[in-house]
């Protein structure tokens, strides 16, 4: 049933913003509701969505990513997103604390998603990992941590290269196994005192 005052395009963007919700975690983006909703253009889902809040059906900051909610849904948290991982080939940074520390922006997602865990987001860029349906360009929720069981993924900085990777981890008799998801790729090989395990992955926002 539509409610009062709202036209039925704006009634079907409510309806995708809440199932775009339920079914992710987080908010859809002004592009994710044009092609949701078949509408003509960008300018024209931001009239509908300014009216929307105008009227109190959504909330939503325009200095935040992925900001728009309804008020029923559940507690917000900010997310600090710090740049961006290799999940491929490792990126070379110049040191570990710089990409773990130099906020690019911040997220915002529902409180469901990180389960009351203390969070970063990396922006992952590779194809290691699409067997684990993490593909290039999609978002990584990491709990930062410095240990982890066999089969976690994690961002693993390799000391000795100056490089961090997103793999999962295994524990071999005398050697670290960074192992990729993807099985056109072979896994990196490392003394376990030249590898540092710098979080693992608790969530993915994905790229549509």
């Amino acid at each position: 049933m539509r409610k009062p005052g709202t036209s039925e395009t704006r009634q079907r963007i409510l309806q995708f913003i809440r199932e775009f919700a339920e079914e992710k975690g987080y908010a859809p983006t002004i592009r994710d509701i044009l092609r949701g909703c078949n509408i003509s253009s960008t300018a024209v889902v931001q009239h509908h969505l300014n009216i929307l809040e105008r009227e109190g059906y959504i909330d939503r900051d325009p200095k935040i990513f992925r900001s728009i909610q309804l008020p029923e849904r559940g507690n917000l948290v900010m997310v600090p997103l710090l740049g961006t991982i290799a999940a491929g080939e490792p990126i070379p940074v110049q040191s570990s604390d710089v990409w773990r520390t130099e906020t690019v922006e911040m997220l915002q997602i529902t409180d469901d998603i990180t389960q009351g865990k203390e969070v970063y987001a990396l922006k992952v860029r590779g194809l290691s990992m699409v067997d684990a349906f993490i593909d290039d360009g999609d978002i990584v929720l990491m709990q930062q941590v410095n240990t982890a069981n066999d089969g976690d993924m994690i961002a693993a900085w390799l000391k000795e290269q100056q490089e961090v990777t997103l793999k999962r981890i295994y524990r071999e008799s005398d050697r670290i196994r960074l192992q990729p998801a993807n099985n056109q790729m072979d896994p990196i090989y490392v003394n376990p005192d030249k590898v540092e395990i710098q979080g693992k992955v608790v969530g993915v926002i994905r790229k549509l």
